[in-house]
């Protein structure tokens, strides 16, 4: 059998050449764009929950048309694993050739190139749905995509000043620090989270809460929300009552949304009952209306697809080659 070579790269050598920048956000657009043409075969999430370990594990997947490969990746969370000093999330990515269906690449990430692609699509909502001029973003929560959500927001939509709330008062001001080094911008932590929302025109919610974090009472006209932390069915930061008070809510995908975003929430509060939301590519290829006002009130309701994947894991392997890193092994 003839001999062929595959990429091994690992978080370091992923972290050398892929970086959230506007490269990365126009490739998740892409896969985004890719999904409203119909012809992206992209199956369910196969999710598993582990309550005796507090653990669950996703698997994505899916083949874009035009791209050279598919990914699957696996991607557990481990949620009791910082009392043990390992990390709660890490994972891996397997590329392969779209042509042949032979291993391309193993790309080791440990969950880096997921953390990547879901600021990234943070960044396509914001472009296309938040309001043209944005001064101040708001973020809920404290963790990794809460900073790297904020970081690439601000490439987008440019703001001066940035507010974090979470429940630990220690971490969200950690937060705001770090936010502040990483793009420039004034942040300070805030402790209550209604003056957070009243005062943004982006709010980005970014926890794993399983009760409403983000109120109806809260929105006003011209602000936009990007709700990207409920992924699992249970999961639900966005009160059922602001989604069927916005002027438009739009989900990554109606399908996975309904099973475990804010639209399962909504649905089982009795809104938007037998209607199907626009989703983020059919607005981006102006299939469907977006944003029509500054005064609109949008929801992007982000769940995480598998063309995300796809198209972040076939960016990674293009720059790695650009820049010679990873290791090759033959098989």
């Amino acid at each position: 059998m003839k001999l062929r070579d595959i990429f091994v790269l690992t978080e370091r050598d992923l972290r050398a050449c892929v970086h959230l920048n506007r490269d990365a956000i126009d490739i998740v657009e892409q896969a985004f764009r890719a999904l409203a043409s119909g012809k992206v075969i992209m199956p369910p999430i196969l999710s598993m929950e582990i309550p005796d370990a507090h653990g669950e594990v996703d698997v994505k997947t899916a083949y874009i048309p035009g791209f050279d490969g598919f990914a699957i990746k696996v991607s557990p969370g481990f949620f009791d694993n910082p009392k043990i000093g390992l990390p709660s999330l890490n994972g891996l990515m397997i590329l392969f050739s779209a042509k042949t269906g032979l291993v391309d690449a193993l790309l080791l990430d440990n969950g880096y190139l997921t953390d990547v692609r879901t600021a990234a699509a943070g960044a396509v909502a914001a472009r296309h749905l938040a309001p043209r001029e944005v001064r101040v973003a708001g973020v809920m929560g404290t963790g990794v995509q809460a900073r790297l959500q904020i970081q690439a927001a601000h490439l987008v939509r440019p703001f001066s000043k940035v507010l974090v709330w979470g429940r630990d008062a220690a971490k969200a001001a950690a937060c705001a620090r770090d936010i502040a080094a990483a793009t420039g911008v004034e942040a300070k932590a805030i402790d209550d989270p209604a003056a957070l929302v009243r005062e943004s025109q982006l709010v980005v919610t970014t926890t794993a809460a399983r009760e409403p974090i983000l109120k109806a009472a809260w929105l006003h006209p011209g602000l936009h929300i990007t709700a990207m932390g409920s992924d699992q069915a249970g999961k639900n930061e966005i009160e059922p009552a602001a989604v069927k008070a916005a002027t438009l809510f739009v989900c990554d995908r109606v399908s996975q949304s309904a099973k475990l975003g804010e639209l399962r929430s909504a649905r089982e509060a009795g809104h938007l009952l037998g209607i199907d939301p626009p989703e983020l590519g059919e607005v981006i290829a102006g299939i469907k209306a977006g944003r029509k006002s500054d005064e609109d009130i949008t929801v992007c309701d982000l769940t995480g697809t598998g063309a995300q994947d796809t198209a972040i894991a076939t960016y990674a392997l293009a720059a790695a080659r650009k820049a010679g890193s990873g290791t090759i092994i033959q098989a």
